[in-house]
Parts: structure tokens; C-alpha cells; sequence
């Protein structure tokens, strides 16, 4: 039985004659732009958190990833602990991971920002 052009071994030779490289160059390019659209950023926004959490000292304002307020007492590196005072009234305190703490927060704006 002929079945013409839609014979099992006339799709086999089609698939032979393509080359290798016009299936894979397609593929790169996905995993490419996947790597520098999702990859890289994820990295550098990892980088400048750390970063931020390395440089984290006292009297730095913060913000919790709670959306508590306070200002650091006392960073303990080593238990992964930072002391917030979060009411100065009351001089009320709190310990958090190292790793709660969202962003730190400027003081003021400089007079280059203005």
C-alpha cells in the first residue's frame, strides 16, 4: 500500500535531511533568553540583599518583611538574630531573623537628591 506522500518512511528522510542545528538553535535561543531574562536579575537581586544584610549595623532604620518599623539595637550574626526597638515611648523591643528584615531605610534625602 502506497499512501503517497505521507508514507512513515518518506517523513523519516525529511527529518534525516534537516540538520541537527536548525531543531537546536532554536532551543538555545530559548534557554538563553530564559537565563538572561529570569536568571541574572534573580542573582543580582540576591547579591544586593545580601549585601544589605551584611552592611546592616545599629540605629539602622528597617523595615520588617512583616511591614513592622524599627530601629536596630543589636545584630547577633552568628544566631541569625537582630533586636529591633519598634516604640520609643514604651522602649519596647523585638527580635527577628536577619532574614525578616525587608529593606533598610535612608534617613533623609542628601542634598544631591534634592
Amino acid at each position: 500500500m502506497d499512501r503517497g506522500w505521507f508514507s512513515v518512511p518518506s517523513l523519516l528522510a525529511q527529518q534525516e535531511g534537516a540538520s541537527i542545528w536548525a531543531m537546536l538553535i532554536p532551543m538555545l535561543a530559548i534557554v538563553f533568553l530564559f537565563y538572561f531574562l529570569l536568571i541574572v536579575p534573580q542573582r543580582k537581586e540576591q547579591r544586593k540583599r545580601q549585601e544589605m544584610l551584611a552592611a546592616l549595623k545599629k540605629n539602622d532604620r528597617v523595615i520588617t518583611i512583616g511591614g513592622i518599623y524599627g530601629v536596630v539595637t543589636n545584630v547577633h550574626r552568628e544566631a541569625d538574630e537582630v533586636t529591633l526597638k519598634v516604640d520609643e515611648a514604651t522602649n519596647t523591643k523585638i527580635r527577628v531573623s536577619l532574614n525578616a528584615i525587608a529593606r533598610v531605610l535612608q534617613e533623609a534625602p542628601s542634598e544631591e537628591e534634592k
